[in-house]
């Protein structure tokens, strides 16, 4: 039986002890650690200042294995790692001139000088091999001591990805465990419970597969998991067969099995029938621009957004008749209707999507309670209203609102004309439809 590798992380900042900052680098690290079969045993955050520093190298250096720490190799006073990992090892720090010049370089680029801060950055504890960083100035190092291994990681997501894949990965394919893989399908329009109920029975009753279901406002993913020391070919096909049952079962309710966000499916379907949008807001505040102009690419198809918050504006800028707010209310299928054809008709779009609502917490009545959203999408043949009773913070309910914007121009894209793909379960055995009403 093959040894079992201990692996640990230490994330390095006080700002992840705050509520402001998230780790995420330890996510990416753990996922592409398991690729390689090999797990996480301890995950620690620690703050800059070097009693805690030194406190938590120390502890980590009475395990063998592998340890990653990520952060504090930056050019401040409170950049501490690579000093105090030295001082820990009893390692002294040599200044390398070629770690300077490339810092030099990076600045002289920006026509700038860099500051005397940057200097201590090219310092480096004897014995260490260099990981060049393509994209910021500080270097990761790999540092093997005493039968423990130690990779010293930049903090910014974008300088350490890239170096993990192009200098870690490589030296770490040794250290392979077997083999694992991951699925995730994409899920809107369906409740957890309804989807739960609906799935059961195609969970996998034994390894090497599992599945997660993991929900949030407006979306639910389904992740398939697998790990072998046998065959990767043969957990590839064991993956697929599962995702296939749950594709049959589930049909355009998933929009997504290979990591795309509905705005860039919705993207990719307007590319691909060179058809063009324009969107209307109010209760969304432009929430829904934001996530279509996130796109890369997606001046080919997105013309305009309006943000009429205002009664005036939904009147001057996308035609609304004032009556007509007057007698139905600015959350109302009929000025939802006027919202999405009058952005339609203003921008020469294919496609307009509107949206209207009360996101509260204030703001509702009886008739009208915080939550209520109407969303329409207007083509040249038609209009489709629907009426929404979103639940959660007013966060929550902006991002669901455009959630089913988006998924309605979806399946309009997909699905118009045709008969529905699947009809799924609801509770006491009503029958929802897999297809635009």
């Amino acid at each position: 039986m093959a040894k079992t590798i201990r692996i640990e992380i230490i994330a390095v900042g006080s700002e992840l002890l705050s509520p402001y900052y998230q780790d995420t680098n330890s996510l990416y690290l753990t996922q592409r650690l398991n690729e390689l079969g090999l797990g996480v045993v301890r995950k620690t955050i620690v703050g800059d200042d070097e009693a805690s520093l030194v406190r938590c190298f120390r502890e980590a250096l009475k395990r063998p294995g592998f340890v990653f720490t990520m952060g504090g190799l930056g050019p401040t006073e409170d950049d501490r790692t690579r000093e105090v990992w030295a001082r820990v090892l009893g390692r002294t720090l040599v200044f390398q001139p070629k770690i300077f010049d490339h810092i030099r370089r990076r600045f002289k680029r920006r026509g700038l000088t860099p500051p005397a801060s940057n200097r201590k950055q090219a310092f480096i504890p004897k014995g260490a091999r260099i990981l060049p960083n393509k994209n910021g100035t500080a270097p990761g190092l790999w540092i093997e001591d005493s039968g423990r291994t130690l990779v010293l990681l930049p903090g910014p997501p974008a300088e350490l990805k890239p170096m993990f894949q192009d200098l870690v990965w490589p030296r770490l394919q040794r250290l392979r465990r077997g083999h694992s893989i991951r699925r995730v399908l994409k899920l809107t329009g369906l409740g957890e419970s309804v989807l739960e109920s609906e799935i059961a029975d195609l969970y996998p009753k034994d390894d090497p597969l599992s599945v997660t279901i993991l929900s949030s406002p407006g979306q639910i993913e389904i992740h398939i998991y697998g790990r072998t020391d046998r065959s990767r070919s043969s957990l590839v096909r064991k993956a697929r067969l599962l995702e296939k049952a749950f594709s049959d079962r589930l049909g355009d309710f998933i929009f997504s099995n290979s990591g795309e966000d509905l705005e860039e499916v919705v993207a990719g379907l307007l590319k691909a029938r060179r058809k063009t949008l324009a969107a209307a807001e109010s209760c969304t505040g432009g929430l829904l621009s934001h996530r279509l102009t996130n796109v890369p690419g997606s001046s080919e198809y997105f013309l305009e957004g309006v943000i009429a918050y205002g009664n005036e504006a939904k009147t001057s800028r996308l035609g609304v008749p004032a009556a007509l707010i007057q007698q139905h209310g600015a959350v109302s299928a009929h000025v939802a209707r006027a919202m999405a054809e009058g952005v339609r008709r203003r921008s020469l779009s294919h496609f307009g999507l509107a949206v209207t609502g009360i996101a509260g917490p204030s703001g509702g009545t009886p008739q009208k309670p915080v939550g209520l959203v109407y969303t329409a999408l207007a083509w040249d043949t038609g209009t489709q209203i629907e009426k929404n009773l979103f639940l959660g913070s007013r966060e929550y309910i902006k991002f669901q609102s455009t959630q089913k914007a988006l998924d309605m121009l979806r399946r309009h894209l997909l699905l118009t004309g045709k008969k529905p793909a699947v009809r799924i379960r609801g509770r006491k055995g009503r029958r929802i439809k897999g297809k635009v009403k």
